[in-house]
């Protein structure tokens, strides 16, 4: 497997750390491929010449940064990569940065119709309750695998021609800008954890029970005016989000 076995006892940095930093290089070097065994905590022990201690705590420190993964009883493997995606933090949508990482995108159009506004929906786009919303239902698949399920509403009054746009295999975003001038100057998120219904669940192909990520996003245009309100559910088994702080 490539390990040299060798670790500097007289170097600052403690043996742990060395021995995380030897394990990382062979999972970054493609040397252990994507869902391979590490060797067991006393072929590690023994190859290295180490504490059981030591080995412990680069292991949790490779599990904190998400390079492998461990299985009870079975040992430790390394994790399949995960890409970052950065529109969580940014006003690109969601299809625009998954097609700069490279991924192959396909959005399907569940649902698309007008209706009345609810409290929720009027108080984040500053509507009165009942005025009329385009209201849009998709499925994100991205690499094959049902990725993102989103619900969005947007003002009818504001985008009067919007119902008769082919979204299908296309951004939102995108055709906001070419067709109504519109382009996002910000947005507020707000992640949390839940289970979703048995319907959603079976949509983002996953078991009964396993946890999402909720997003609900508000956008606003350059005049400070809310023009989307989305609310999503987001497979977190495949990816990671990036949020930069500066």
């Amino acid at each position: 497997m490539g390990f040299s076995g060798e670790l500097d006892r007289s170097a600052d940095a403690p043996l742990w750390q060395q021995l995380s930093r030897a394990l990382r290089h062979e999972i970054e070097s493609g040397q252990l491929h994507p869902d391979q065994a590490l060797p067991s905590e006393s072929e590690l022990i023994d190859r290295y010449g180490v504490s059981r201690t030591v080995v412990r705590e680069a292991l949790a420190d490779l599990v904190r940064a998400g390079l492998i993964y461990k299985i009870r009883a079975r040992g430790s493997f390394v994790a399949p990569p995960t890409r970052d995606l950065n529109f969580i933090g940014s006003t690109t949508g969601s299809s625009d940065d998954l097609i700069e990482s490279g991924r192959a995108v396909t959005t399907r159009v569940l649902e698309f119709e007008t209706r009345s506004a609810t409290a929720s929906e009027a108080e984040a786009l500053r509507l009165d309750v009942g005025a009329p919303v385009l209201h849009l239902r998709r499925l994100r698949v991205v690499d094959g695998t049902p990725w993102l399920l989103v619900d969005t509403s947007l003002p009818q009054e504001r985008f009067p021609t919007l119902a008769r746009a082919n979204l299908e295999n296309r951004s939102l975003y995108e055709h906001l800008r070419r067709h109504f001038g519109v382009e996002p100057a910000g947005a507020d998120r707000w992640i949390s954890a839940v289970v979703p219904s048995a319907p959603d669940a079976e949509l983002l192909a996953l078991k009964a029970g396993q946890p999402v990520l909720a997003i609900e996003s508000v956008a606003w245009d350059a005049d400070g005016i809310p023009f989307e309100h989305y609310q999503a559910l987001h497979r977190s088994d495949e990816s990671r989000f990036y949020v930069g702080i500066r």
